[in-house]
């Protein structure tokens, strides 16, 4: 198994897909690696890729809000992305980029063995729990997939978009942490 070390700079040095070409960082992920709670997005955008850094912009500061009201902390979980570049103008990652990707992602989690994984979004959902996930209807289920508890959260963007959704994320939110709670993570 390769280390945190190795993996990363191996994710640095990628040129699987077109999306390297545009990249200014490439988004590895942030926080505990060692996390019982896995959060992973899909793909980073404009700040993040500037930054190098996972969900630092307005949406990654109203997931910290979500996350400081349930009592966790940004340090104490990990965050990543499927994609590690970003796709240009922030559109929908393609299929052909997130197979290039996606086993970044995979090492990453057998690396931080996870007890639960939320997917942030439609597309991360459809990518960790199944390919027909529908988010309007089944976030906030929990599914089991090789031994872990997963399930998905609006993304953040979306309740930029749709603040009608915060109400809905927040109970979704507290459904994590008691969730954690109860598996003593």
């Amino acid at each position: 198994m390769q280390t945190w070390e190795e993996l990363e700079q191996l994710c640095r040095q990628c040129t699987r897909c077109p999306l390297h070409e545009g990249r200014t960082n490439t988004v590895f992920g942030v926080g505990n690696r060692h996390a019982s709670i896995l959060f992973v997005g899909e793909a980073p955008g404009e700040q993040e890729d500037l930054k190098g850094e996972p969900f630092v912009g307005r949406a990654g500061m109203l997931l910290d809000d979500f996350l400081t009201a349930v009592d966790l902390k940004r340090e104490d979980v990990y965050i990543a992305n499927i994609l590690k570049c970003r796709p240009p103008k922030n559109r929908d990652p393609l299929p052909e980029e997130e197979a290039c990707c996606i086993g970044y992602l995979r090492a990453q989690c057998a690396l931080i063995r996870p007890k639960i994984i939320v997917a942030l979004g439609r597309i991360a959902a459809m990518q960790i729990i199944r390919p027909d996930f529908r988010i309007t209807q089944e976030h906030g289920q929990w599914f089991e997939k090789n031994g872990v508890l997963c399930t998905a959260v609006f993304h953040p963007a979306a309740l930029l978009r749709d603040p009608r959704k915060k109400p809905d994320t927040l109970r979704d939110f507290k459904n994590i942490a008691a969730k954690a709670k109860e598996l003593s993570l």
